[in-house]
């Protein structure tokens, strides 16, 4: 039987016995490629057909005897035909390889794309568990130093500042000091955002600014907390001091 890979087109020289009768699967020793062979169906009939059927011939005549010093006619038998076998350029390297032992058609191959698709799935929900869990927390000076935009409700709070002081150092920088308190003026616990100053000109136009973290977090009902803060060397032309919540409209 000759077998014939499907995919490199290697021919194989192999006996039926190697195959059966129920067929069985085989590998390629060139490109390792595995397909089911079938097994040889033996046709009776078909062979019987083919097989040279016995005729009755008249005997032939005996040859004339030649003449005593022609030279006598040697027929040489015919030469076998051509057996046909693997090629060794395709051989496997290894001694123990098998071409005709049961293996896999196949094996798997990996999908990195749906890997990577899991992982920035996974990401993104762990990303919104833990805004959800820093709105729970209700973390508002976190949220905004994370940068994270949060419009933020009406705080019953109220800012009570001093008058600010400006003054030279002797360093010749010139040191801008704001103080005053954080007053909880109900009766329920509240949290305590962070604080921005602006300075403006006398046209009312934005020159400078920052945000003053107070030391607590949480005020208790009809409590209070002072606060205090300085820079150096703020624009000249600031006349006006505005103090608001982060998050809400200056006043």
């Amino acid at each position: 039987m000759i077998l014939e890979c499907p995919e490199c087109r290697t021919r194989y020289l192999v006996p039926d016995s190697a195959i059966g009768a129920d067929g069985r699967t085989v590998r390629c020793a060139s490109c390792k490629h595995s397909w089911f062979q079938p097994g040889t169906v033996l046709d009776l009939v078909a062979r019987a057909e083919a097989e040279p059927q016995p005729s009755v011939t008249e005997p032939s005549p005996k040859p004339s005897p030649q003449p005593s010093g022609a030279p006598a006619q040697v027929y040489a038998p015919s030469p076998p035909p051509p057996q046909m076998a693997p090629d060794p350029a395709y051989a496997g390297d290894d001694d123990d390889y098998d071409a005709f032992a049961h293996r896999a058609p196949f094996r798997p191959r990996r999908n990195p794309a749906r890997r990577w698709t899991a992982i920035a799935l996974g990401a993104g929900i762990a990303m919104l568990i833990g805004i959800g869990v820093l709105l729970f927390a209700d973390a508002p000076g976190l949220i905004a130093r994370l940068g994270i935009p949060l419009a933020e409700a009406e705080t019953p709070l109220r800012l009570v500042a001093n008058k600010p002081d400006r003054r030279d150092l002797l360093s010749g920088s010139q040191l801008f000091a704001v103080s005053g308190k954080v007053v909880n003026p109900t009766d329920t616990r509240q949290s305590v955002p962070d604080i921005r100053a602006e300075l403006r000109d006398p046209q009312g136009r934005l020159v400078y600014n920052w945000t003053i973290r107070p030391d607590a977090t949480v005020l208790p009902p009809r409590g209070s907390i002072e606060f205090n803060s300085a820079k150096l060397d703020v624009p000249v032309n600031s006349k006006e001091l505005v103090l608001s919540f982060s998050g809400a409209t200056p006043r």
